[in-house]
């Protein structure tokens, strides 16, 4: 196996043990919340051994810090809505949406930047849009089986909604200049700070195996960023191959591992949504 293919399996795996992770903490009375905290002390630390040598010089140059506040509001909150996806919708439902966010950055890009749309680009919006329908929908059994047929379609909904927001500012934070390292640094840091002032204020019973568990789970987060910029790096001429898989793999494994582990179920059109995700992303790039 290859250096590049090898990284994108790292990062594959990483990204579904994020959500295997999630799955567990569940029960137990683990609060998600302080595991989300440590999670980004240990990204924030890990980002600065490898990448920030140097944290205070490369800080003193981000003049972006309005929109990295706003990522670092954004991203402990889209991680919550995960773990509640991941909770009442599962493990193959969350992960099809947080990959298919990646169409509203299209949409936008479409609907607000003016950017040409092709025939095959808009096939792949229709059927993403289609693939989201149909993985939302949840028989009104099962919904309440899970807590709540609403809340089996709308933690979803919202991680698609938080992760394409996401993804639209971080490219806005691209545009300002700023060195993606430095300010994936300065985000990390802002959201481990917002977080501790949000448990401080909600007087949080502070859970050492929480915290514990968030170590692993940081541990995780950050192995699928560094993996995935590994694979980029070890693939330069297939940057599409590697988005593509990336995605696709998410996706595969995260099915396999929910039908498998967790004996979650899908109906026909959910399995119909599923077809749909997967078409929509292999469209979105025509070299492969």
């Amino acid at each position: 196996m290859s250096p590049g293919l090898f990284y994108l399996v790292c990062s594959v795996c990483c990204s579904v043990i994020v959500s295997v992770l999630l799955k567990f903490m569940r029960g137990g009375g683990v609060d998600l919340r302080q595991a989300i905290f440590s999670n980004y002390i240990v990204a924030a630390v890990l980002c600065w051994l490898i990448y920030v040598p140097s944290p205070v010089r490369e800080l003193q140059r981000i003049h972006a810090w309005p929109l990295m506040l706003t990522l670092a509001v954004l991203l402990p909150a889209v991680f919550i809505a995960l773990g509640q996806s991941v909770r009442y919708a599962g493990i193959v439902r969350s992960e099809v949406a947080q990959r298919l966010s990646l169409f509203i950055p299209l949409l936008a890009a479409f609907a607000l930047f003016g950017e040409a749309l092709t025939q095959r680009r808009g096939l792949a919006v229709l059927a993403a849009c289609a693939a989201l329908a149909c993985l939302l929908n949840r028989p009104g059994a099962s919904g309440k089986s899970e807590g709540g047929a609403g809340q089996g379609w709308l933690w979803p909904l919202s991680v698609w909604v938080g992760y394409g927001v996401i993804d639209i500012l971080f490219k806005r934070l691209a545009q300002t200049g700023t060195a993606f390292t430095a300010g994936l640094l300065g985000i990390f840091v802002l959201a481990a700070v917002l977080m501790l002032l949000y448990l401080l204020f909600a007087r949080a019973q502070w859970q050492m195996r929480t915290l514990a568990i968030g170590l692993v789970l940081g541990a995780m987060n950050f192995a699928n960023i560094y993996t995935y910029i590994k694979a980029h790096q070890s693939l330069p001429n297939n940057p599409a191959l590697v988005f593509a898989s990336m995605n696709l793999g998410v996706i595969a494994l995260g099915t396999l591992i929910g039908a498998v582990a967790f004996r979650e179920t899908l109906s026909r059109v959910n399995l119909l949504g599923l077809v749909l995700a997967l078409a929509a992303i292999a469209a979105m790039m025509p070299s492969i």
